[in-house]
């Protein structure tokens, strides 16, 4: 997939940058010796983005409707470190994170909700709309 493939295409984008904030907030973590938490946060937080990119070459909209929802509850467990993190005064500030995140949790169950109602030609050209 090329650059100019994820740039037009909104949740592909929002996870994309999303994976690279993760990436970085890592590093901070492996810095101060956090990597339990580091290691879990950087598998959850860029799976996000690599499943809803699977999401695009699916076989069949069930297909898609299931990676998706593995998008969705990546982005679960991801919150869940986070709140540790956000939690816990021995672990930086990622408040910025989390409402990247929720954005992309929204965006999520909108393409669920879309996507269990409508057709694949349908649900295809309102989320290019989106």
């Amino acid at each position: 997939m090329k650059k100019e493939e994820i740039e037009s295409n909104p949740i592909l984008k929002m996870t994309f940058e999303f994976s690279l904030l993760i990436l970085d907030f890592c590093d901070v973590l492996d810095e101060i010796r956090k990597y339990t938490i580091s290691r879990q946060l950087l598998k959850s937080g860029t799976s996000i983005g690599a499943n809803a990119m699977e999401a695009q070459n699916a076989e069949s909209k069930a297909d898609f409707i299931h990676k998706i929802k593995i998008a969705a509850k990546e982005a679960d467990e991801t919150q869940y470190w986070l709140m540790l993190c956000s939690f816990s005064k021995k672990y930086p500030e990622c408040d910025f994170l989390l409402l990247k995140l929720e954005e992309i949790q929204k965006v999520l169950n909108k393409i669920l909700g879309t996507a269990k109602k409508k057709n694949p030609i349908s649900y295809l050209l309102s989320f290019l709309l989106f």
